[in-house]
């Protein structure tokens, strides 16, 4: 896929970087890499920066301190977005706009039509955007009939239709039924064995387990591990995180949920 493969150099570098969220600090000097074809997990409790750290990589969150690469480029400087696919977490997809399925995917193909026109491969683009998350059945429909399990298909096939390089994704499983999520995994897979990168906030790794490469564990704005993903599912699995949840009573035991709340 380009010079990126070719040169080994990274498709997303965070180094030293720092945000603020008001006065508050919110990521404290973290480096964070993803290779070209890897898969990583960006895992860590409620607040410890992992949305703030996938928004400063796409520009959503200015950083106070640090460099942001992506493909090679600083970030301010790269202009090139046809190559990522960004799925956020999830609201609604049109926006309370009145929109059709199709019309919300389409929406992601822009950054590669031509003075804002869809043309013929644009189209087949959608259409196997939409068939990749199992719903080109519903490729007519209001977005507004349908269900947070499909509505997060949407969001995906939206990233999908530009057949980007590189897929990041905030918390793509959240209140998702099993269903849907065996479906985005099974997308995923597919967008893997193409070679495309991958950067995923997680609250757990759950059906997506077997694809991911690394997780990079941030706790309070810092990286707390990174490396092989953790064995049990979450990040209660990972050295240092024994702790008492604060709804634990007093003396309890620490709870092993495996969930990253």
């Amino acid at each position: 896929m380009g010079e990126t493969a070719a040169t080994g150099s990274p498709v997303i570098s965070l180094r030293g970087v720092r945000a603020e969220l008001g006065a508050r600090p919110v990521l404290r000097g973290i480096d964070l890499t993803v290779r070209h074809g890897e898969v990583v997990a960006l895992l860590g409790a409620n607040g410890s920066g992992k949305s703030t750290a996938v928004r400063a990589v796409i520009g959503q969150v200015p950083v106070s301190a640090g460099e942001v690469e992506l493909f090679g480029t600083a970030r301010h400087r790269f202009r090139d977005w046809g190559r990522v696919g960004y799925v956020p977490q999830r609201t609604t997809a049109a926006g309370g706009v009145p929109a059709t399925v199709t019309e919300v995917v389409a929406s992601g193909r822009l950054s590669r039509a031509r003075f804002g026109f869809l043309r013929k491969a644009d189209h087949t683009a959608v259409r196997h955007a939409l068939e990749l998350v199992g719903m080109a059945d519903r490729a007519k429909d209001s977005v507004s009939a349908l269900s947070g399990g499909q509505h997060q298909r949407v969001l995906i096939a939206r990233a999908l239709a530009a057949e980007p390089e590189l897929l990041i994704m905030d918390e793509p499983m959240a209140g998702v039924d099993l269903a849907s999520q065996e479906v985005l995994a099974a997308t995923l897979r597919e967008q893997v064995a193409r070679g495309v990168s991958v950067l995923l906030v997680l609250h757990e790794l759950g059906p997506l387990e077997p694809l991911i490469d690394r997780a990079v564990v941030l706790r309070d704005g810092c990286v707390l591990h990174d490396g092989p993903p953790p064995k049990a599912v979450g990040q209660h699995a990972l050295p240092g995180h024994d702790h008492v949840h604060p709804h634990a009573p007093e003396g309890a035991e620490p709870l092993r949920t495996g969930l990253l709340s």
